[in-house]
């Protein structure tokens, strides 16, 4: 039997790169900005703890004018060779756990941890041995997407209030979870005020969408989300009525398809929470 080693359910073996190829191109726009606005300076040495597919080491690259340290790192063995083989040949994508980084402590200007502090069993562990990675006064930063529900249902907000719920009580049997430790991705702030960082800010983009969509909207809402997130694993959380609506909403040959509606309305968030390492 398969060990788990994130709150998540995490391991070297698990492999979700598909889904974060999906989302990395789905919102590169808006990850791309985040990244511009921390205004990196050329010759930084850059770790993204958690890199998953790799996208995002292209995009410090580009930052940092192809001038300085990107360093990838990830602990499922599926993610580090998809990483490797996107990313820029100059960065450095290892696999290992962020608690026991084999790597030199107090190196990096800056620690980028996007959406996986929420996968690990101890936040709190997580972050010092970020900041333990961190040069004195250098920046770690945190991005966690969906403090809000993803989709508005502009047609009926009954069901997007079910749909959500329905995603929280999915999430709490998988993985024997309590809604404290569901909704814990909204602690950044206070988690980084345990961590005991200096000049904590932080901000939240909208990644928004409306029709007509890009192919990369489009295959990340159909593919990533109504089949790979919602689908059949809604089936046992709402009425029968209601899971029969929303597989209309989520069917590209129905005429409900929430794609092609003249109303339909897609919100995303990002939140980034960020401070200087003691």
């Amino acid at each position: 039997m398969q060990t788990l080693s994130g709150l998540l359910g995490d391991t070297s073996e698990r492999n979700y790169s598909q889904k974060l190829q999906l989302f990395n191109a789905f919102a590169e726009p808006e990850l791309r900005q985040a990244i511009s606005d921390l205004q990196l300076q050329p010759g930084m040495q850059i770790l993204d703890a958690g890199c998953g597919a790799g996208e995002s080491l292209g995009w410090f690259f580009d930052a940092l004018k192809s001038k300085g340290t990107v360093v990838g790192m990830d602990l499922s063995a599926a993610h580090v060779i998809a990483a490797r083989a996107c990313a820029p040949p100059a960065a450095l994508v290892l696999q290992a756990n962020l608690i026991h980084a084999p790597l030199a402590p107090r190196s990096f200007d800056l620690v980028w941890c996007a959406n996986t502090i929420n996968h690990v069993r101890d936040p709190l562990a997580g972050l010092l041995a970020l900041c333990a990675l961190s040069r004195p006064g250098g920046r770690v930063v945190l991005g966690q997407t969906g403090f809000l529900p993803d989709m508005v249902f502009a047609w009926d907000s009954r069901l997007e209030r079910l749909v959500t719920e329905a995603v929280r009580q999915y999430f709490r049997e998988k993985y024997r979870l309590n809604e404290e430790d569901v909704t814990a991705t909204r602690a950044l702030v206070g988690l980084l005020r345990r961590g005991q960082l200096h000049n904590i800010q932080v901000r939240t983009l909208i990644i928004e969408r409306i029709s007509p969509l890009r192919e990369a909207d489009e295959r990340y809402l159909n593919d990533g989300i109504f089949r790979g997130f919602w689908g059949e694993r809604l089936r046992p959380y709402l009425a029968t009525r209601d899971f029969e609506k929303l597989t209309k909403l989520c069917d590209p040959q129905h005429p409900d398809f929430a794609l092609r509606r003249p109303d339909f309305h897609f919100l995303q968030t990002f939140t980034l929470a960020m401070g200087e390492a003691p």
